[in-house]
């Protein structure tokens, strides 16, 4: 049985804050009502948990991850991107957050090695039109796919195919969801940039998914969407998007969905031997020292490693190492953490028939128990 490893990532977003300790910050000027110096985010997360040694080496923020992903091995790295990166100052008007990252920090990307990059979201046009340009010819420059956004609708829907040397393809489709916070105007026409935003979830955007994944799919692929959808906080999962999920199992011909937008892990299922991630929460964020949210305990995540079997697009295996972001930074939960992400996946996972196992080292995996009717 040929198998691919595909690592998941949920939210990365290295603008404000963390582009300020890269060693290009960008203007620390931002748009937000509440302040307008990236820099202030700096101080917020040094108030919290000590001194920043800025500026930082491009791989700092990766910490531990680099290690992890050089243990784990995944043929293909995949994350939603929710940074716009660019030297625009059209910022959209009124947004409210605008994350930016200056173009000469892109090797902190290529320093993790990441071969695919999600782009629709509710940030990769905070700075306007000049701005997602930016962002996809710097991407482009780096040999680094996207997927989710482009110039016009046509790009913005053409999914990235990652090949793996003797064994196959993965092939990523992005889209958008409104829930996520993406404005309706953001969506690409076909002579409009923007993304790939679904108009719903009905079963005609699952034929139309359907009809694109025919044009591309091949014996041995594995189909992958990843989706930007839901709120930024709260474990409650739409009915919606779980029928969604599911019609997209049954009748499009994804194999994995990787979902992402809340800023928090959420539960996960496995559907007809298929893995669907609802909410991976964030990898690296700068919430470092703000307060309001702390009982979803938003600096822990999640490194997702999914084994596939590409001849059937059928879960294998579900890897996951427990993270933590500390000035900036990734590194490895404690055990005292991974126990509380191992209690809140089992609590959200009992809806979908799922646990978590930990092997008493760093790592948690998947199961999927029996349902037992009453």
């Amino acid at each position: 049985m040929t198998q691919i490893k595909i690592f998941l990532g949920g939210d990365v977003m290295t603008g404000r804050g963390i582009d300020q300790i890269l060693p290009h910050p960008s203007e620390p000027f931002i748009p937000e009502f509440y302040l307008n110096d990236a820099r202030e985010y700096v101080k917020l997360a040094e108030q919290a948990n000590g001194s920043i040694p800025a500026p930082v080496s491009f791989s700092y923020i990766w910490g531990d991850a680099l290690e992890e992903w050089e243990r784990k091995a995944p043929d293909v790295k995949l994350i939603n991107l929710e940074t716009s990166i660019t030297t625009s100052k059209d910022y959209w008007q009124g947004k409210g957050i605008n994350y930016r990252m200056n173009p000469e920090n892109i090797p902190c990307l290529t320093a993790a090695k990441i071969d695919c990059f999600s782009l629709a979201n509710n940030h990769v046009l905070d700075w306007g039109y000049s701005g997602l340009a930016e962002t996809i010819t710097t991407l482009k420059t780096a040999q680094i796919k996207t997927a989710g956004a482009g110039l016009n609708q046509q790009s913005a829907k053409t999914p990235a195919i990652i090949e793996v040397k003797g064994k196959g393809r993965a092939i990523v489709f992005s889209f958008g969801v409104t829930t996520s916070g993406i404005p309706v105007s953001w969506a690409a026409d076909q002579d409009k940039p923007g993304v790939n935003l679904l108009p719903d979830l009905s079963r005609q955007t699952v034929q139309d998914i359907h009809k694109q994944v025919e044009q591309v799919k091949q014996t041995g692929d594995v189909v992958v969407a990843s989706i930007h959808w839901g709120g930024n906080w709260g474990y409650e999962i739409p009915l919606e998007q779980i029928e969604f999920a599911h019609q997209l199992i049954d009748h499009a011909g994804i194999d994995l969905i990787h979902g992402h937008s809340s800023h928090h892990v959420q539960g996960i299922e496995i559907y007809r031997d298929r893995l669907i991630i609802y909410g991976c929460g964030d990898l690296i964020n700068d919430y470092e020292g703000i307060s309001g949210y702390e009982a979803f305990r938003d600096d822990l995540g999640l490194m997702y490693f999914a084994t596939l079997d590409c001849s059937t697009g059928k879960l294998v295996n579900l890897a996951m190492i427990p993270t933590q972001i500390k000035l900036f930074r990734l590194q490895v939960a404690s055990t005292l953490d991974l126990l509380w992400l191992k209690a809140l996946l089992n609590r959200e996972g009992s809806r979908f028939a799922t646990e978590v196992q930990w092997d008493h080292n760093k790592t948690l995996t998947l199961e999927k128990r029996l349902k037992i009717s009453s």
